[in-house]
């Protein structure tokens, strides 16, 4: 028998007026397993928890963990029990289709164990496809508006201090003699963790005031260059 795994959710208003108590939940998803020749391998209750979020829901954690491990079905008496947003649903749904595992949700007898509800996968992928696409277009579009404004985007380059606009950038005397110092040091042969040793022989530091590594020495050659 293919292993269910069971997850209820109910908050502490919800379970005195809507009549769908904890014990519903359960008796409903025992039900299905029973006609549909399913073992219930575990049951995960979160109760008296919002489920405006799936990150703050221990046993929904513990339950997805369980059902990807098995490869079985997670079985719900509803969505709304499993999740109160779209974002949430479809993070949840491409979690259980990467791993092999499948979906029930009683109230809206989604089932992807057949053909047909399988479907219902492909349609949430195609809609979080869809959202990357529209959130990095409108990133590109709002980077590319900055930088015609001329506001800075990213980290701070060694060399170089934000100015308290938060948006320019402004030349820094002493880490720009630092660079110069950095280029001779290797102009003359000396090694990336040759030229760290000896700014931190001179007690020279990083802009974040650690200690320089070859690495970090190999990054301030490249952007001057």
């Amino acid at each position: 028998m293919k292993p269910a795994i069971a997850y209820i959710r109910v908050s502490t208003e919800e379970q005195a007026t809507e009549g769908v108590s904890l014990n519903a939940q359960r008796a409903r998803v025992e039900a299905w397993c029973v006609v549909n020749d399913f073992q219930l391998a575990g049951v995960f209750v979160d109760a008296g928890i919002s489920g405006k979020r799936a990150d703050n829901r221990p046993e929904l954690q513990n339950a997805l963990t369980a059902v990807t491990k098995t490869k079985g079905v997670l079985v719900v008496y509803s969505l709304s029990r499993l999740a109160r947003s779209t974002k949430d649903t479809i993070t949840i749904s491409e979690r259980l289709n990467r791993a092999g595992a499948d979906l029930v949700s009683l109230s809206e007898k989604i089932d992807t164990t057949s053909a047909a509800g399988k479907m219902v996968f492909q349609m949430l992928a195609v809609l979080a496809e869809f959202e990357r696409n529209q959130i990095s277009e409108r990133t590109k579009a709002a980077m590319s508006h900055m930088r015609e404004q001329g506001r800075f985007l990213g980290e701070v380059p060694f060399g170089y201090d934000l100015r308290a606009d938060g948006e320019t950038l402004i030349e820094n005397p002493g880490e720009l003699e630092t660079i110069a110092l950095i280029k001779s040091l290797r102009e003359k042969g000396y090694s990336l963790q040759g030229i760290a040793k000896e700014l931190h022989a001179l007690n020279i530091s990083t802009k974040r005031g650690k200690l320089w590594a070859p690495q970090t020495v190999s990054n301030v050659l490249n952007r001057s260059a």
